[in-house]
């Protein structure tokens, strides 16, 4: 059963082939065998999974239906969840249990998803690697001595690894993308308000948003259907209808306009990669597509801005985790200033405190508007640069990395260059559009990823495509040896 995708679960329980409960306790069976090998959970539910599940078997013997009921699903560790340990990854909040349920856990648990477990990261999201988690570094199935991507590294091994068949992370700079492109999987990014972010601890509010990840197109279009929705409790949720977005999976591209953008193929891309990129656009254009370059040239500035923005919002964000009312509290302070300082110095990790570091000295008086102001008039240009190519194609394509998976370890004493494994995907962030990373090959056994981005909205364009072209390759069915 593990090897089934959500949409083969979906029609294996509407059928009576097997129940959600059977389904959970494989599922929870398989995790405890081969989870010490990856590290992708926190912290595992089981109590809570069996309990859903049951109650989902007792909706369907009531006659109810829908694709996500009892279906096993993970949660990447930054969405409050009633009662169950949200640490983030971070020894500040390894305490903390959350009093209510974020939006995205909610609406999935009412559509009937089974939830076992809370998944690793990147501690407060911070990092394209999953290794600066308190709780240690996550593997990647493919090859155990390298990284998954981060920061939803933890989701990706563990849907990578047939743990379970879908999970949900967040994207701030590619955390969903990325991980999806290093392990063989499809990820999706959604439009900036298309989903709640309440209660999803923050890190940088103006770039986070939640997604779907999966093997296939047409499993992140069921999970996206149950997270996506306005939410009066989110201000920056958006008022927009959602569609069916697994209505259109089977349209032709037949016409669609894909823009290549020159800039994606700069200095920096591994020419197997690239390769790889070009075998996947051929492969669009035998299913009718026009191919047409472009240029995006404001994106030689993307990662400058996007490390000064969103440390900047981090700073301030994680500005709340002072030792007083919640999260860790050091061991007898001498005064106020002693328990801040303190706290924070052992709560927070080395990437987490630089972050917070470097938001501090752009936001502060006299730098402000030499660093951060002038961030965001580049994240204006940007956006720009979008729009005007989005009058003459339908669809953007590039790489999601530069590179295939590196190894554990490999850029801890450089953090720039993990920061420049982003250079494709933080564009989307700046700019709120949706993206999506799919399976296009391997270099050296490891996986390679093809993202597509879209206007505001049209997570379904993206969705079509994706799916097209997998009916057409096998990459994203493949699984790593052993798991």
């Amino acid at each position: 059963m593990h090897q089934l995708t959500l949409a083969e679960i979906a029609r294996g329980l509407a059928d009576k082939k097997f129940s959600s409960e059977e389904l959970t306790k494989t599922l929870l069976a398989r995790i405890a065998q081969l989870d010490p090998q990856l590290n992708s959970f926190i912290t595992l539910t089981e109590d809570l999974a069996l309990e859903q599940a049951r109650a989902a078997d007792a909706r369907r013997a009531n006659g109810e239906t829908g694709a996500l009921l009892g279906a096993p699903i993970a949660h990447k560790d930054l969405f409050c969840t009633l009662g169950v340990r949200t640490s983030c990854a971070s020894k500040m909040l390894d305490n903390f249990k959350a009093p209510y349920d974020a939006t995205v856990v909610a609406k999935l648990a009412a559509a009937g998803a089974v939830s076992l477990g809370k998944t690793n990261m990147d501690e407060f999201a911070m990092g394209s690697a999953n290794e600066s988690s308190y709780y240690g570094a996550v593997k990647n199935p493919w090859n155990l001595e390298h990284v998954p991507g981060g920061s939803s590294g933890g989701s990706a091994a563990a849907v990578a690894a047939r743990l379970l068949p879908a999970a949900t992370g967040t994207d701030t700079g590619g955390s969903i993308r990325q991980p999806a492109a290093l392990t063989n999987l499809t990820g999706l990014k959604p439009t900036y308000g298309r989903v709640s972010r309440w209660g999803m601890i923050a890190y940088a509010s103006s770039l986070d948003q939640a997604g779907p990840l999966a093997r296939t197109a047409e499993d992140c279009a069921i999970l996206l259907q149950g997270m996506a929705g306005f939410d009066p409790q989110d201000s920056t949720s958006i008022d927009e209808p959602v569609p069916d977005f697994s209505a259109n999976l089977n349209g032709s591209l037949q016409g669609l306009r894909i823009g290549v953008p020159a800039e994606f193929f700069s200095e920096g891309l591994d020419p197997r990669i690239a390769e790889l990129v070009h075998n996947s656009v051929k492969e669009l254009e035998k299913l009718g597509a026009v191919i047409k370059p472009i240029s995006l040239p404001n994106m030689q500035h993307a990662i400058p801005a996007y490390y000064v923005i969103a440390p900047a919002e981090a700073s301030s964000n994680l500005s709340r985790f002072d030792g007083v009312r919640f999260g860790h509290r050091c061991e007898n302070p001498k005064d106020l200033t002693d328990l801040y300082k303190r706290s924070r110095a052992e709560g927070f990790g080395p990437e987490v405190q630089r972050r917070i570091l470097v938001g501090a000295y752009a936001l502060s008086a006299g730098y402000y508007d030499a660093y951060y102001l002038q961030a965001q008039k580049i994240r204006r240009l940007i956006k720009n640069d979008f729009m005007t190519a989005f009058n003459e194609v339908d669809i953007i394509l590039g790489p999601t990395t530069p590179n295939p998976a590196w190894k554990i370890g490999a850029k801890n004493s450089d953090p720039v260059s993990a920061y420049l494994e982003d250079v494709y995907t933080i564009t989307a962030n700046l700019a709120g559009l949706p993206g999506l990373s799919m399976p296009a090959g391997f270099v050296d056994g490891l996986p390679v990823g093809v993202q597509l981005l879209a206007p505001y909205f049209q997570e379904g364009r993206l969705l079509n495509v994706a799916h097209q072209y997998q009916l057409h390759t096998d990459w994203h069915t493949r699984s790593p040896a052993g798991f």
